[in-house]
């Protein structure tokens, strides 16, 4: 890469933005250097495109003079995929947060990469729909940053990731070209899908400037259970059974043995003291349904190794059933000082011996892990609770973070469900990815970006893992 502080390439910015939409001083800059991985670098120089113009005149203007562009949202990503770890310059997008525009005949809605997804939430609810990604940062996080890392959140078991809830996109190579990729019908198999090659792609092959949301109808009911287990083999046997059946869940989450205690520890609890596992349970659909919906659900989770299966009646239970996972996140500032959070995923039917293993590690370490997440497709938050100003416990944490992907890739699963690679997880990206098709990769990212000026240094490993 060329030099960064380069007076033609600044007056080039000058051009495109207003004074107020770039920010070169280090102090101003530093903010934007992070997420919430919390690794930092800083930037050069940050702007603040608000249409597609600029961004299209910016990247154009890095192509020229091989400035290092990394596009960000409100970073609340965990894997450093927003850190500028070659300096060069940060778009964030958090200026690009129009209105979205919907069309409810014909169920969409047009949104920028700006908008938060409890905006596009509250507009669809009006109408009568709902976009279906709901990760939990939904009040501060972007579409864009959704996009990026396909990220889903709990109702993706029913509804699926945003890579099934997106029509069309419009975006910005590496060269500055204008793409557009979809459409805005129902189907369409017209050329290749660059829309969901594009998701997921944690802004390395383009800039997402606009995208077309597909929208679903707000179901008129919904009913939520509990149900705790003594062992997480029964646990991991009900979620295969809860999923075997006609009636699919909105939400399966889980929290494992050691979760529980932890949140037993922090708050009092009813749940049971020989409880090793908790499965939360929503299902939605018209209220006529809605009894048989129970008891199929109901059905299928009573197995032997049920110690309590409640159902939600009114609101203030609803919030009672959910008062132990919502405490999880206090309670674990309570054991240690910082988490070390993966997103792994296996196979439903191997939950049981993933939740085992971690155990294993976690003895063989000496390293705290405790387990929750969408139990419904496998996607398994994996937290290590360490001390990061103890050195021999960090080293201890990363031999047992190499061990959790091993054991998950022997499990058949994969290394990540939504949270993406960034800079964190790529030198393990070998691991699951055979050479050959991690070359295919390499080479669709030469065609959309051949100076390799997006997001630098994310996704692919700079050194093999032995």
């Amino acid at each position: 890469m060329k030099n960064r502080h380069n007076a033609t390439f600044f007056l080039e910015l000058k051009n495109i933005f207003s004074t107020a939409q770039i920010l070169t001083d280090k102090a101003d800059c530093w903010t934007y250097g992070y997420d919430n991985s919390r690794k930092h670098h800083l930037p050069d120089y940050v702007v603040f495109p608000q249409q597609h113009e600029q961004v299209m005149a910016c990247v154009l203007a890095c192509y020229q003079y091989e400035i290092p562009l990394t596009a960000r949202g409100r970073g609340s990503g965990t894997t450093g995929a927003t850190v500028p770890t070659q300096g060069g310059l940060v778009m964030s997008m958090e200026q690009m947060n129009k209105e979205p525009v919907i069309f409810a005949d014909d169920r969409y809605m047009i949104v920028q990469p700006g908008v938060t997804n409890q905006t596009v939430q509250n507009m669809a609810k009006k109408h009568g729909f709902f976009w279906p990604p709901d990760p939990t940062s939904a009040a501060f996080c972007t579409i864009g940053g959704n996009l990026a890392y396909n990220s889903a959140g709990p109702r993706a078991v029913k509804y699926g990731t945003p890579r099934e809830n997106v029509s069309g996109l419009m975006a910005v190579s590496g060269k500055g070209e204008t793409l557009k990729t979809g459409v805005v019908t129902s189907k369409g198999v017209v050329g290749y899908d660059l829309t969901r090659l594009l998701i997921g792609s944690e802004g390395t092959l383009a800039i997402i400037t606009e995208a077309t949301l597909r929208l679903t109808p707000t179901p008129e009911s919904k009913r939520t259970l509990r149900a705790i287990y003594s062992s997480m083999t029964a646990a991991a046997q009900a979620v295969s059974r809860i999923m075997a059946q006609p009636v699919t869940p909105c939400a399966l989450e889980f929290i494992d043995g050691h979760a529980i205690n932890a949140v037993r520890n922090y708050a009092s609890t009813a749940i049971a003291t020989n409880a090793k596992a908790m499965l939360m349970i929503e299902v939605d659909g018209m209220e006529s349904s809605m009894q048989s919906a129970v008891q199929a659900i109901s059905d299928a989770a009573n197995l032997t190794g049920l110690i309590e299966l409640k159902a939600a009646t009114t609101q203030q239970d609803v919030d009672e059933l959910w008062a132990t996972r919502k405490a999880l996140s206090p309670a674990l500032r309570n054991i240690a000082p910082k988490k070390i959070n993966e997103d792994v995923v296996v196979p439903v039917s191997r939950m049981a011996e993933l939740i085992d293993g971690l155990d294993h590690l976690s003895h063989h370490f000496n390293i705290s892990i405790v387990n929750f997440g969408h139990a419904g497709n496998g996607n398994i938050h994996v937290n290590l609770l360490v001390n990061p100003d103890d050195n021999d416990e960090m080293q201890r944490a990363e031999k047992c973070l190499s061990a959790v992907f091993a054991l998950v890739l022997k499990l058949e699963g994969t290394l990540s469900g939504e949270h993406g690679i960034g800079m964190v997880k790529r030198e393990f990206i070998s691991l699951e990815i055979p050479p050959a098709t991690l070359n295919i990769m390499k080479n669709i990212k030469q065609v959309f970006d051949p100076k390799g000026i997006l997001n630098p240094g994310k996704m692919f490993p700079r050194v093999a893992v032995p």
